[in-house]
């Protein structure tokens, strides 16, 4: 901190009038007390400049303390009504405020999540398809048999100013490959309860979206979230939230973005290609329900998406698809917690409906036949869970998945160029799921999972699965949605 310029500029404003008034009469006396008020001033300046300093370094050193020693929000729980009570979460070390330096306040918060698997499956899980829907990549289905790793996630945020926040969030797939699952700015100043955010992020669109994996209720993704959206829909581009200053919550959203995620693709073009809106709305129903609905409505556009089927003759084929795609979610949320306290027991029920279109031009076979005519989807999808914690440790659930192949239109079908046996991918077939799942939590840092399903996405084919999972957290982790 430069104090000398300031102190005497300060200095020279203050005493301008006085040494004015006596310029004319510069006596001896007169001169050695304008001195003596001179350095009265510079050592009541210097020392207030002092008090500021050390309250500003004790503040900083209590700000870093506090974030050294506050314990992190549960990475491996959905959200914060499955803490356990603080005399059973693990206390880190106190840092002493002295040993942090005022600098560690501008660090960025650092997390790691660590996931890995045990997998009994009936069905070969490299083999998963989801019949009666156009593959959208993102059927990860069943993890590998036997030992696995799951996915992983290194997190860095911090705040940039006092304008914005910055978020990285990479994920590491077990197949040592490493993607970036969202990299954003957010503004933290923007007045009536707007808030902008740039860059790659989960779409606020449905409920589950916007929720990292490690803190899903179940380990897989919703069969409506895979067939609609590939798993997870993220956006390249911008987001505008507004909440309402209303007794109950009311949020407004929308997003404008370059659309590449299924079901859309890189259309390789200048401006926004694909646009996605959303309103949600909650509060609580006196001291033990807390509730939230929503409604979204994501539009985007394909060029030449392609995808691997195998035609009538069992060869292997590219089909590609161009045109529009328009998918619907209402989405629901009730909590139960008695008198609102939900460490020892709580309840949660949460379902979302889907309903998706697609319309354009399909070609078959683009590298052989390239038979192009008209494809028409309309196609429907839920799925209904509840999970219960019935131990401040222990909670146990249940999901139910079901999706409805609805109007499949393959022009070159109708025509006569090709039969429906040369799409096995849109056979007729209307998949569903039966998963429970019962979790243990040691602390807020880690999670134990065992889930059992019967699958049958697959035609004639049901997938009874065992899976173990454990998730652990490592380092400070914000606090996950409602």
């Amino acid at each position: 901190m430069v104090k000398a310029p300031v102190a005497a500029s300060a200095i020279a404003l203050m005493l301008a009038a006085p040494w004015a008034a006596h310029a004319q009469d510069p006596s001896a006396s007169e001169l050695a007390r304008v001195r003596d008020e001179m350095k009265a001033l510079q050592r009541s300046y210097e020392e207030r400049m002092q008090a500021l300093e050390k309250r500003l370094n004790d503040a900083e050193a209590r700000a870093a303390k506090s974030e050294t020693s506050a314990a992190p929000a549960p990475a491996a729980q959905s959200d914060a009504s499955t803490a356990l009570p603080a005399a059973a979460q693990p206390t880190p070390a106190p840092v002493a405020a002295s040993a942090v330096p005022a600098q560690n306040a501008f660090n960025p918060a650092i997390s790691l999540i660590l996931q890995g698997t045990y997998a009994r499956t009936s069905r070969d899980p490299n083999n998963f398809v989801i019949n009666g829907f156009v593959p959208s990549g993102g059927e990860v289905g069943p993890p590998p048999r036997s030992f696995g790793l799951g996915e992983s996630e290194l997190v860095f945020t911090a705040n940039v100013d006092p304008y914005f926040r910055g978020a990285l969030v990479a994920s590491l797939a077990p197949d040592n490959a490493v993607s970036v699952e969202e990299a954003y700015f957010q503004t933290i100043a923007l007045p009536q309860g707007l808030t902008l955010k740039g860059g790659r992020f989960l779409s606020g669109i449905g409920y589950q979206n916007e929720i990292h994996q490690h803190a899903w209720d179940f380990q897989d993704a919703p069969l409506a979230y895979q067939a609609f959206l590939g798993g997870r829909y993220q956006q390249d581009g911008l987001q505008l939230r507004w909440v309402a200053p209303t007794p109950v919550f009311v949020e407004l959203g929308g997003e404008i973005a370059s659309g590449r995620s299924f079901p859309g693709s890189d259309s390789n073009k200048n401006g926004a290609g694909s646009a996605a809106l959303f309103a949600h709305v909650g509060g609580d129903i006196g001291e033990s329900y807390a509730w939230r609905t929503g409604v979204s409505y994501l539009r985007t556009s394909a060029r030449n998406r392609t995808y691997d089927d195998v035609n009538a003759a069992g060869a292997a084929v590219t089909n590609s698809f161009t045109g529009r795609s328009r998918v619907w979610i209402v989405d629901g949320v009730l909590k139960w917690s008695p008198n609102g306290n939900s460490t020892y027991t709580n309840v949660k029920l949460q379902g979302e409906y889907f309903r998706a279109r697609q319309d354009g031009d399909f070609t078959f076979d683009q590298a052989g036949a390239a038979l192009t005519d008209g494809l028409r989807l309309a196609q429907s999808g839920w799925y209904a869970q509840s999970v219960y914690q019935f131990l401040p440790r222990w909670r146990v659930g249940y999901r139910y998945d079901a999706l409805s192949r609805g109007t499949v239109n393959i022009g070159v079908v109708t025509s006569g160029a090709a039969t429906l046996a040369d799409f096995p991918a849109l056979a007729v077939h209307n998949p569903t799921r039966n998963t429970a799942m019962l979790d243990f939590n040691p602390s807020e840092f880690s999670r134990l999972r065992l889930q059992l399903a019967a699958d049958k996405s697959r035609l004639g084919a049901t997938d009874n699965q065992i899976l173990l999972q454990y998730i652990h957290s490592l380092g400070p982790h914000g606090a996950h949605r409602f």
